[in-house]
C-alpha cells in the first residue's frame, strides 16, 4: 500500500517559514547578525534566534494586533513576536486578562502559550538600529502582512500598536479597499475605524517609554482590548 502523501503545511504556516528565510533588507540582516553575535551581558550564554521573526497566534483568530518590529534583544533573541522584553511582558499580561492568551507571560517558543482568537504580527519583521526601520524596508515587509491579512479567514479586527504600525496598517488597507485619503484614519490612542470589511483600532506602543512613563496604562490597553 503506497505511503500517504504529507500533509501540506497550513498557508499561515508556510508563509512564516518564507518570513523567517527573508533576506531582503541587507541593513537589518547585517545588523541581526551583530547583535545575535555581540549579546547582551544577560543573555550571553544564550543563543539568538537572530532572523526575521515570525507571526505568531491562532489561524482562526478574528484579531490581529500588529506591532512596529522585533526587539533586538527581544523577540530576535527568542524568535517569537514580543517575546523576551518588557514591552511583551506588558502585552501578553494585557491579552490574557481580556482572555486571548493562555498565559500572562511569553518567555521562549516552547513555553506553551497560545493565542486564542489573536494573531499577532509587526509591521517590520527584523530587529531595526533603533528600532527604526528604513521606508524601503517598512515596503519590502508590507507584503507579507497583506498576505496575512488574506490567509486569517474570520478577521475582523485589526489592532496596531503605535503610529508607525498604524501607518503601514493603513498602507495596506487602501491597498486592498482603495481609499482615497490616509488622513482620514488619523492615528490616536482608543481611535477607532471603519475601513472596508475590517475594524481598525488603534494603541500607544507598550514600549517602556509610554509605559513606565505612564502614557500608556494596563487601563487604558485594557480599554481597547474591551473594544474588541
Amino acid at each position: 500500500m503506497p505511503a500517504a502523501a504529507p500533509t501540506p503545511p497550513h498557508p499561515l504556516a508556510a508563509l512564516q517559514r518564507e518570513v523567517a528565510a527573508c533576506a531582503l533588507c541587507p541593513r537589518l540582516r547585517e545588523y541581526g547578525d551583530r547583535v545575535s553575535r555581540e549579546r547582551r551581558r544577560a543573555f550571553a550564554a544564550e543563543t539568538y534566534w537572530g532572523r526575521p521573526v515570525p507571526a505568531f497566534g491562532d489561524p482562526q483568530a478574528r484579531l490581529l494586533i500588529v506591532g512596529l518590529a522585533p526587539a533586538a534583544h527581544g523577540a530576535h533573541r527568542t524568535g517569537r513576536m514580543f517575546t523576551g522584553d518588557r514591552s511583551g511582558d506588558f502585552l501578553y499580561a494585557a491579552l490574557h486578562r481580556a482572555g486571548f492568551a493562555s498565559a500572562p507571560v511569553s518567555r521562549h517558543q516552547d513555553d506553551g502559550l497560545r493565542l486564542h482568537g489573536a494573531y499577532l504580527t509587526a509591521a517590520a519583521r527584523c530587529a531595526p538600529p533603533g528600532n527604526k526601520p528604513l521606508p524601503g524596508e517598512f515596503a519590502r515587509c508590507r507584503p507579507y502582512l497583506a498576505r496575512e491579512l488574506d490567509l486569517l479567514p474570520r478577521l475582523e479586527v485589526i489592532l496596531s500598536l503605535g503610529k508607525l504600525a498604524h501607518d503601514q496598517v493603513l498602507l495596506v488597507l487602501q491597498q486592498k479597499v482603495g481609499f482615497p485619503r490616509r488622513s482620514a484614519y488619523p492615528f490616536a490612542h482608543g481611535a477607532g475605524y471603519r475601513i472596508g470589511a475590517f475594524r481598525l483600532l488603534a494603541s500607544y506602543h507598550p514600549s517602556q517609554q509610554n509605559t513606565f512613563t505612564g502614557r500608556l496604562t494596563a487601563a487604558m490597553l485594557d480599554e481597547v482590548l474591551a473594544q474588541v
